[in-house]
């Protein structure tokens, strides 16, 4: 019997240790098929961009996009093409974050990759801006001060080397005098620049300061304490003067803003223009009698011209496409023209995004917002580039800029 009871002992002693070793290797099994799940769950290549349009040479530069959407099949981030459409640089996020305004910029003299990086883009977002040098390496980060977080629409470094950056806030306003409540809950408009080496806080607007919540275009909610994004701030940019254009998608309106004491220099269409609008031959006010609605990216062209991506769609279609406009102040006579347009190739509307880059080779770099497409255009109108993601992924903004990257290629 003890023989027997000793044998019993030795035969189940293998059976702990192959019982180990079964789990051992089990557990390891479905920590691979983890890993191998999440590396699945996680593209790291971009989407593919076909090329519908090419007639001629674009010019001297490269197209700076930062695609987002249809990441269950494709990483997003910033990127880099050729005028080809061969991929130069990509720079997967993590998912969950947007890249925004990606571009090539000049800071101390150098060229850089910057862009904002993080989440909520389009309502109040949190993020960083990033500054890489030539050899894609991260040189510096700016983040908002006073207590406020970057927004994605903005990310200027200036001829000064600071930068201007964007940012909402939440704050409860009086709206008794519009009809609304008492106590409405409001998303306001912030521009602040940025001492990029110290990220001291040089300058900072806030729209509510300056502009009557009556010139908005965007309806009231229907409760006070639904946020009401009256504003809508999507661009900053310096003006020839080195003043300040601001530009607000919901108010219809570009305002020009002094660097110095924040005070508005001129508006532009919206309730309270400065200017009478008037289109030229050959072009047409919306239906709205206004030269844009809804609008985005209000840039300098220098002599009193301007250019602004008019999305003309978001709440109420004043057009039945988006189009990208070129506009002439005669800030005497206080008369505004809309001497030029380019319409959305395919006639669709981008209910939200886009801009409109004049290139150093005088062509407009059109990216169509939250449309699939991006494109180009010749002095005279002419298309001469177009562009398209796949379904479900566009690019905020779209850039063709100079870029050399530390002699990589």
């Amino acid at each position: 019997m003890p023989q027997s009871a000793s044998n019993v002992h030795r035969a189940r002693a293998p059976r702990g240790l192959l019982t180990w070793l079964v789990s051992t290797v089990t557990l390891g099994v479905l920590a691979l098929i983890a890993i191998g799940a999440a590396g699945a769950a996680a593209p790291s290549a971009p989407p593919p961009v076909t090329i519908l349009t090419s007639k001629g040479n674009l010019g001297d530069g490269d197209i700076f996009i930062s695609p987002t959407g249809g990441t269950a099949t494709y990483a997003n981030g910033p990127e880099i093409l050729d005028a080809q459409g061969k991929v130069v640089w990509f720079h997967p996020v993590p998912q969950g974050q947007t890249a925004a305004d990606f571009r090539a910029q000049t800071y101390r003299g150098k060229r850089v990759l910057t862009w904002w990086q993080g989440t909520g883009l389009g309502g109040l977002a949190q993020g960083t801006d990033y500054i890489y040098d030539d050899h894609y390496r991260q040189i510096a980060t700016v983040q908002a001060g006073n207590g406020l977080q970057a927004d994605g629409h903005e990310f200027l470094i200036t001829p000064w080397n600071t930068a201007l950056i964007l940012a909402y806030t939440k704050a409860t306003a009086d709206l008794t005098s519009i009809g609304g409540p008492a106590n409405q809950t409001v998303i306001n408009g912030v521009v602040q620049e940025i001492d990029i080496q110290t990220g001291k806080v040089l300058f900072e607007w806030n729209s509510a300061d300056h502009v009557p919540f009556g010139q908005s275009e965007q309806p009231l909610p229907a409760s006070p304490s639904t946020p009401w994004d009256w504003f809508h701030i999507n661009a900053v940019h310096v003006d020839t003067d080195h003043n300040l254009l601001v530009d607000a998608r919901n108010t219809w309106t570009a305002y020009k803003v002094n660097r110095h004491s924040g005070d508005i220099v001129w508006q532009l269409g919206g309730k309270a223009s400065s200017f009478t609008l008037r289109a030229a031959p050959g072009q047409v006010l919306d239906n709205a009698n206004e030269i844009f609605a809804w609008q985005h990216d209000a840039e300098a062209l220098g002599h009193d011209v301007y250019t602004l991506f008019d999305n003309e769609a978001a709440g109420s279609p004043q057009l039945p496409y988006s189009r990208a406009v070129t506009v002439k102040l005669d800030e005497q006579n206080r008369v505004a023209t809309l001497v030029g347009s380019v319409s959305q190739p395919e006639g669709l509307s981008a209910p939200s995004q886009g801009n409109a880059q004049t290139t150093v080779d005088g062509n407009l770099f059109v990216g169509w917002g939250a449309l699939p497409y991006f494109s180009a255009f010749d002095p005279a109108g002419n298309r001469v580039f177009d562009a398209q993601f796949p379904a479900g992924v566009n690019s905020y903004r779209a850039y063709f800029l100079p870029w050399e990257d530390g002699g990589s290629r």
